[in-house]
């Protein structure tokens, strides 16, 4: 495929990584597609408006409150204009102002009235990008359906050695390229996906969980709308912004997303349980808090049900059930015990004790292990790009595409 005819709005911000966007430029216009620029008054310090001008072949906008030819209201007129939204660099400070709903000069008034889907590089320094606001920021534009172009290690403008170079030029036109590729290859399927840990509760004060996010699951439930599907997300309590688009069933304990995954179950065509259930509940539920002074505390636990099993039971030919299994050992092992033991088409394995994959991080590092023997193993990815591997897999093995 190339990008011929296709609208691409290259939104750029201040950021060293700015010198490389004439060269972005160049590589979209060769694959075809139509590039109008907007630049941020930081932008222009690093690299100038008449560059990208002659090489783009249109005027750069800069200015919201500048005449254009082209568009009789410059911010309406971009935003409707554009069929994607390329944002290279992406620094904090964007990025910040986007997540809070900023409108204070061109770029991020028109970003408010853009309903194309976003690719966003970001670019800044490995501490910056690690900050707890930065992870806060990104998760929240993730949830408005934001796709990212991972930062690359390297060296940084800084002379230091880390993550958050801006992903070089030919990578972000790829991804360009494939996100009109895949277009809205899910269109017409129902997904359900679960998210987050289920939590048991010993008294009106204390329970037992577990460490997930739920990221994953979130992530999956986004892209999945993003690519055309009816989505039912079925959520464990968590800190994250629900995906725009997707039908939120907020739960508490395993027996609650039991109900609600089996109320929503017979209507999809493909259940991927990201979820991590707790396997056992107290026995009894105190209706006091508990108080110290007692001595030793002892718990009985129960046995929850097994809600993927009960689903691989429930199966219908037309339907696709996706289980995860996280492991600290024998892992892979353990994953094809899954399988077949709860009837899943695909059990997506990660193992706790690798760095960069597992709970409450960005990344992850996934094997994609089904029935046949196959065990595709991916490099650390963010977990946004883990689910739309998983969603390709997905759509290669519809009933229709069988």
């Amino acid at each position: 495929m190339n990008l011929s005819g296709k609208r691409v709005l290259l939104g750029i911000s201040g950021g060293i990584a700015a010198y490389k966007t004439p060269h972005l430029v160049r590589a979209l216009l060769k694959q075809g597609a139509e590039v109008r620029v907007v630049m941020t008054a930081a932008a222009q310090r690093f690299v100038t408006p008449y560059t990208l001008e002659v090489l783009s072949r249109r005027p750069v906008y800069t200015d919201l409150f500048a005449p254009s030819e082209e568009f009789p209201v410059v911010h309406v007129g971009l935003a409707q204009w554009a069929e994607v939204v390329v944002l290279a660099p992406a620094t904090a400070h964007l990025l910040a102002r986007l997540a809070n709903g900023l409108a204070d000069d061109l770029l991020t008034t028109l970003m408010l009235g853009c309903t194309a889907p976003v690719l966003a590089a970001p670019s800044m320094e490995e501490h910056m990008l690690e900050h707890p606001l930065t992870q806060e920021h990104l998760q929240r534009l993730a949830g408005l359906g934001y796709q990212w172009i991972e930062a690359e290690a390297g060296e940084l403008a800084s002379g230091a050695v880390g993550r958050g170079r801006m992903a070089e030029p030919e990578a972000i036109a790829a991804q360009v390229e494939q996100h009109f590729a895949a277009g809205l290859d899910l269109a017409g399927m129902k997904v359900l996906v679960t998210a987050g840990p289920t939590l048991e509760d010993l008294d009106p004060v204390r329970f037992i969980g577990n460490r997930s996010s739920g990221k994953m699951g979130y992530a999956l439930a986004a892209r999945a709308h993003r690519r055309g599907a009816r989505v039912w997300l079925v959520s464990g309590p968590t800190a994250l912004t629900p995906p725009a688009g997707v039908e939120l069933v907020a739960v508490r304990s395993t027996l609650q997303m039991q109900a609600a995954v089996e109320a929503v179950y017979p209507q999809v065509d493909a259940a991927i349980l990201a979820a991590a259930v707790a396997d056992y509940r107290p026995a009894q539920v105190a209706p006091q808090k508990l108080k110290r002074g007692t001595g030793n505390l002892v718990v009985e636990l129960v046995e929850n049900p097994d809600i993927s099993a009960g689903l691989g039971r429930a199966k219908q030919a037309h339907q696709l059930l996706i289980g995860f299994a996280m492991e600290t050992e024998d892992g892979l092992a353990r994953a094809r015990e899954k399988l077949q033991r709860k009837n899943c088409d695909l059990v997506v394995l990660n193992d706790l004790r690798e760095e960069g994959a597992g709970f409450a991080v960005d990344t992850n590092i996934v094997t994609l292990v089904d029935p046949r023997g196959g065990a595709q193993r991916l490099p650390k990815m963010s977990k946004h790009q883990v689910a739309d591997h998983i969603l390709d897999w997905v759509v290669g093995h519809r009933p229709a595409a069988r």
